[in-house]
C-alpha cells in the first residue's frame, strides 16, 4: 500500500481550533450529495471523534483522505499482557498520522484507550518478534526501539529515519529482550524527576512528536496567525 507523504510540504501555520467537541445535530439546510457524506450521519448528526472537516463524512472517505497525507513512520507495540496503553496508543498514532500500526503478540488488544480511531487506522497482526522482525526487513524500515535500558541514546539528540518503526513495550516490563535484538537502535526519552519511567503511552506520544519535529516543516506564523 502506497501513501503520499506530506512531510516535505508546509503544515498549517496556525492550531487547528476544534470547535464540535460535543458533536453535532443533523445538517442544516439543503443537503450535499458529495459521495464522501454519509445520508444517516447527515440526517441523524455526527457525534464522533472526529475533526471538524471530516463531520458527515463516511468513514471509508476519511480513511481515502488519511491515506493521502499519512506520514512513512509506523507504530509498534507488544502485546502479551493486553495492556490497557495499547489503545491510548493507537490514538497517538492517528493522532500523529502514523501510517500503520503494528500489534505484536496477542492478536486481541485494549482498544479502550482507543477512542474509535483504529477504525481509521491501518493495524497489521505479526504473531511474533520474529515475524515483525521479517517484515520490517522486507519493507526496508529500520526499527527503533523506545526504552531506556542499557546501550540507549536520548530522544533529545537522535536523527529518526523518515521511513522507520517506532517499537514500544509494555507498562511495567518494557520491551522484551527479543524486540530490543531487533531493534537498529534504541531510544530513550530524558526524565528528571524521581520516577524510573514515564508511562507507556505518554512515552509513545513523546517519541511520535519527536519524529514530527525532525521531518514536517512548519511555516512560521504570520502576525494574523497569532
Amino acid at each position: 500500500m502506497t501513501f503520499f507523504s506530506p512531510t516535505a510540504a508546509l503544515a498549517a501555520a496556525a492550531p487547528s481550533v476544534e470547535l464540535t467537541t460535543n458533536g453535532v445535530g443533523p445538517w442544516p439546510g439543503k443537503v450535499p450529495t458529495d459521495e464522501r457524506y454519509d445520508p444517516e450521519l447527515l440526517s441523524r448528526g455526527d457525534s464522533r471523534n472526529v475533526i471538524d472537516r471530516y463531520r458527515y463524512w463516511n468513514m471509508a472517505a476519511i480513511v481515502a483522505d488519511l491515506d493521502s497525507q499519512r506520514h512513512p513512520f509506523h507504530v509498534a507495540i507488544e502485546n502479551w499482557q493486553h495492556d490497557m496503553n495499547i489503545g491510548s496508543i493507537v490514538r497517538s498514532a492517528n493522532a500523529f498520522g502514523a501510517h500503520t500500526v503494528h500489534i505484536i503478540g496477542r492478536r486481541r488488544w485494549n482498544k479502550r484507550g482507543a477512542m474509535v480511531t483504529d477504525r481509521y487506522q491501518h493495524i497489521l497482526h505479526h504473531e511474533t518478534v520474529e515475524a515483525f522482525s521479517a517484515w520490517a526487513a522486507d519493507a526496508a524500515l529500520p526499527v527503533i526501539a523506545i526504552d531506556n535500558v542499557p546501550g540507549s541514546v536520548i530522544i533529545e539528540t537522535f536523527e529518526f529515519p523518515a521511513g522507520c518503526v517506532l517499537l514500544f513495550g509494555q507498562e511495567g516490563p518494557g520491551l522484551s529482550t527479543q524486540a530490543i535484538s531487533s531493534a537498529e537502535a534504541i531510544v530513550e526519552i530524558s526524565q528528571f524527576g524521581s520516577t524510573r519511567s514515564i508511562n507507556a503511552s505518554a512515552a509513545a506520544a513523546v517519541a511520535m512528536h519527536a519524529w514530527i519535529t525532525q521531518h514536517v516543516r512548519f511555516a512560521p506564523r504570520t502576525a494574523a496567525g497569532l
